[in-house]
């Protein structure tokens, strides 16, 4: 056996292999796999250049665990290496195969991996790494390298007289975790489910049925079959021209078993100026939002890298779902690297156009079939206006506002809809909305009266959203139906004069003062309409919206106070008549302090006791 030393600039390099070159040990497994694939797919071109003669046979990279012997071994039958390329592609980790390779077939670039420090690491899960390889070369013997994680090597005569690598990792001690067929099996299907050569992991049972004439005499048997983990051939590698809407959706069920399936699909391909191609999903979201990140599958010629792409599309893209495959991002590179390259930013900026382009072109040519989809888009349409402007531009036009009669519109339909009535004296558009129609009903339907349309802005995100529109555009403004009463959601100079002189006010005031003195209250009298409520509670728009995006951030609510305030209709005929014709000062309070919790109650505000004391009030004045 000749023995040797590893060319490498320090004896520490498989320490820090071991340690540092990936962050999870279980990329050892894709890598070696990778590396499979590159030496199959190397073979092909050859035998396409007629370099290599003959029928190349089965190319099926087979990877198996033998437990009792604390060994995996991952065979390929492709290019192999004659005893002159083991030592200068084994021995020098810096180096790679794949560009002189590269080098040479220039005009197959797509299919080139690299063959370089992947492979060393094996070194994070073996005590010990075979490489038993015969070169397609007929007049090269077959060789078995070996290294025992460090720089010393041997290199021997084999009798292996097949074509191929067959890589030999004995797990170490620490690693026995690896020696699980169930582990293998699970990585494999992670890393390698869409690796263009078949890759075979033990067999399987299988149900084979034998014809007959009849149902009676049908027979079935269970066959051992090879298990073949891989589907070699995914759709975003084909036209789409070739495929229907059934196999999109096959597609999908096979990266989500049990998932609802998706509205649409965009079909990503591009060569130029870089490469890239897939398929990405709108999933049905309705209001949900953080379960459905990470859903997108980052691949590097179907090699499998991440489902963490937010440094390649941009944040909002992550609610979709699907497959992005480009040779142009590298299987290994730094969070640093994916921010910086001009590539990944052209990535960026394609996908971005791209999914714009398809929701515009949906609205505009089937309106109403993009509208019936509005509840599961909105979520999703709304957070890339508000993180990407871009997005925000094109978005503008197909994005949509729905009121409570579950109309309809664009933002320029619904904003020359109300301009007539809900224009305040600062020439300012006002956009009333609710987050909750059941909640606010009674609100929304003197809101109606008045003939004010109200917006329905539920979703977790709507708070930012109609800030993004404040800043956005001129002369707008949104407003919660319960941050105003009517008469004020639309600012005129006209005013309502009160029924009650200036004593009788200071009278109700006093009296709604002793009964309505929870912290942060502020009373106002206004005269308002008769049909409006006796007594309202409105909450300040700005204060609203800060604690409720200090909610959503997870940060407590005691930054900003809980203030409402509470206004008395003076024109009401229980306030104007009944409340200061009432018997006696305790009476007069009494009714004060019945008004102001039904306008509690009203507004989901009355708990507790003073509820229970509210409901046994009722009844008994109903008796």
């Amino acid at each position: 056996m000749q023995k040797g030393t590893i060319s490498v600039q320090t004896e520490n390099i498989f320490p820090i292999i071991k340690k540092f070159l990936y962050s999870d040990h279980e990329i050892f497994l894709r890598e070696l796999v990778s590396n499979a694939v590159d030496a199959t797919t190397k073979l092909k071109t050859l035998s396409s250049k007629g370099e290599v003669k003959g029928d190349l046979g089965d190319l099926t990279i087979e990877v198996s665990v033998d437990k009792d012997a604390k060994t995996i071994t991952i065979s390929d039958k492709g290019i192999g290496m004659s005893e002159e390329e083991v030592k200068k592609y084994l021995n020098q980790v810096a180096f790679s195969s794949a560009s002189e390779f590269l080098d040479k077939y220039k005009d197959e670039a797509n299919i080139i991996g690299h063959f370089g420090l992947g492979f060393y690491s094996a070194f994070m899960v073996a005590s010990k790494v075979e490489v038993v390889t015969k070169s397609y070369r007929e007049d090269a013997p077959a060789v078995v390298w070996e290294c025992e994680g460090d720089p010393s090597y041997g290199i021997s005569d084999s009798d292996k007289t097949a074509r191929g690598t067959d890589v030999i990792l004995h797990i170490a001690d620490d690693s026995a975790e690896f020696l699980e067929k169930d582990r293998i099996e699970n990585l494999l299907r992670k890393y390698c489910r869409f690796l263009p050569v078949a890759i075979k992991f033990g067999t399987r049972k299988e149900t084979e049925y034998e014809e007959a004439e009849g149902e009676e005499d049908a027979r079935s048997k269970e066959v051992e079959v090879d298990n073949i983990i891989n589907n070699t051939n995914p759709i975003w590698k084909k036209q789409a021209t070739e495929l229907k809407d059934e196999d999109y959706k096959q597609f999908y069920e096979e990266l989500y078993p049990y998932s609802q399936a998706p509205m649409f699909w965009i079909h990503l391909n591009i060569d130029y100026p870089f490469n890239l191609t897939g398929v990405l999903y709108f999933p049905k979201l309705g209001n949900s939002f953080e379960i459905q990140r990470n859903k997108i599958q980052l691949y590097s010629n179907q090699v499998y890298v991440t489902d963490d792409v937010k440094e390649i599309v941009p944040e909002f893209l992550t609610l979709l779902h699907g497959v992005i495959d480009s040779p142009d991002i590298p299987l290994n590179v730094s969070r640093s690297y994916l921010q910086s390259d001009s590539n990944v930013k052209k990535i960026t900026s394609y996908i971005t156009r791209k999914v714009a382009d398809r929701l515009q072109e949906l609205f505009k040519n089937n309106r109403e079939e993009y509208e019936s989809k509005w509840n599961d888009l909105a979520v999703f349409v709304k957070y890339g206006m508000i993180t990407d402007e871009k997005f925000f531009e094109k978005a503008e036009k197909f994005a949509l506002f729905k009121s409570v009669d579950g109309k309809l519109a664009t933002f320029e339909e619904y904003r020359e809809r109300i301009k007539p009535l809900q224009t305040d004296k600062n020439d300012r558009t006002i956009f009333i909305y609710t987050n909750s129609p059941k909640d606010h009903d009674s609100l929304i339907k003197a809101c109606k009266t008045k003939g004010y349309d109200v917006l329905v802005l539920d979703t977790i995100i709507d708070n930012h959203f109609i800030q993004q529109l404040e800043y956005k555009e001129e002369k707008i403004s949104f407003i919660r139906v319960d941050a105003e009463t009517v008469d004020q959601l639309v600012q005129k100079d006209e005013q309502t004069e009160s029924v009650l002189g200036e004593k009788e006010q200071e009278k109700v005031k006093s009296l709604f003062e002793k009964v309505a003195k929870d912290p942060g209250n502020m009373i106002v009298l206004k005269p308002l309409s008769p049909e409006d409520a006796p007594v309202a509670i409105t909450r300040s728009e700005f204060m609203r919206r800060m604690k409720e995006m200090q909610a959503l951030q997870g940060s407590g609510m005691d930054g900003f106070p809980d203030s409402v305030t509470v206004v008395v209709n003076t024109n009401h005929p229980l306030v104007a008549g009944k409340l200061l014709k009432a018997k006696g000062e305790e009476a007069k309070e009494d009714l004060a302090k019945y008004l102001y919790r039904l306008a509690l109650l009203n507004h989901n505000m009355l708990k507790g006791e003073e509820l229970t004391e509210f409901i046994q009030k009722t009844i008994a004045m109903v008796k």
